[in-house]
């Protein structure tokens, strides 16, 4: 078999994640026969001023409920804590996170977790459909989020009357176009392979960088294959002018049978 058909029969999985959690998610590509590139889109780095996080985490207690957007935010908040008590709830908006909490010790049923009554649909629209809101009224919310972050889950929030907090916990920026990224999308773009995006603002990045490399690669770009979790990351696809996209719904089992049924 030529390179070239080796290219075409087994193409690579890009993964785009985070390099925190991109590794994990590779080796289970490999472990079902996949070729498995990583390539950051993100780059996670501390909160620019960590002494909110801090605060608000001394003082769980305080809060009716702690809400996790992703596993960055997970992750970043148990950098400063040791354990998590029992009685404060907590809600997360993807199995991502479930499993990052599940990392540092935080399960059902010893703790109450809420998510998404449809891991298929991981979003904080489906969130607050499984939250009781009225049982906030009057009690603190904590939302531990990356900087900036969609205000929806808040807004909802304070409508029902509930004091809500949002902490940054961490920092996302695209990655910066070195003669090396550059070189490797160049490569990574010669033939259309399966790319797993993961943020909506890693795929504005991405199409960002490439438009950086001239109109040749951005076409290039349109015949790249998607395999994305939400549909929020799937409409900003198409809105970008990608039409190869497979929305798979949260978690990575669900992203590993998309690529084992293509």
């Amino acid at each position: 078999m030529s390179e070239l058909d080796s290219a075409v029969n087994n193409p690579l999985v890009v993964v785009t994640r985070p390099r925190a959690q991109a590794d994990g998610l590779a080796q289970a590509v490999r472990a079902i026969g996949r070729t498995a590139e990583i390539l950051p889109l993100l780059e996670i780095g501390p909160a620019d001023d960590p002494a909110p996080l801090r605060a608000a985490l001394a003082t769980l207690h305080d809060y009716a409920l702690v809400v996790f957007v992703s596993p960055n935010a997970v992750d970043a908040a148990f950098a400063h804590l040791d354990a998590w008590p029992v009685d404060v709830p907590l809600a997360v908006v993807g199995e991502g996170s479930r499993a990052a909490l599940a990392r540092h010790g935080v399960t059902a049923p010893g703790h109450t977790i809420f998510s998404p009554p449809d891991p298929a649909h991981s979003d904080s629209e489906h969130l607050l459909q499984n939250l009781d809101l009225a049982a906030y009224t009057g009690r603190g919310v904590l939302i531990v989020r990356g900087d900036g972050g969609r205000e929806l889950l808040a807004d909802a929030l304070r409508a029902a009357g509930a004091t809500v907090e949002a902490v940054a916990a961490y920092r996302r920026s695209t990655p910066v176009l070195t003669d090396g990224l550059a070189a490797r999308l160049r490569a990574l773009l010669a033939q259309p392979n399966d790319w797993i995006i993961t943020s909506s603002e890693a795929l504005r990045g991405l199409a960002g960088l490439v438009a950086a490399l001239g109109p040749r690669f951005e076409a290039q770009l349109l015949q790249q294959r998607l395999v994305v979790p939400h549909a929020r990351i799937a409409e900003t696809a198409h809105a970008l002018g990608l039409r190869h996209v497979t929305l798979t719904g949260s978690g990575d089992a669900r992203i590993l049978a998309a690529l084992q049924s293509q």
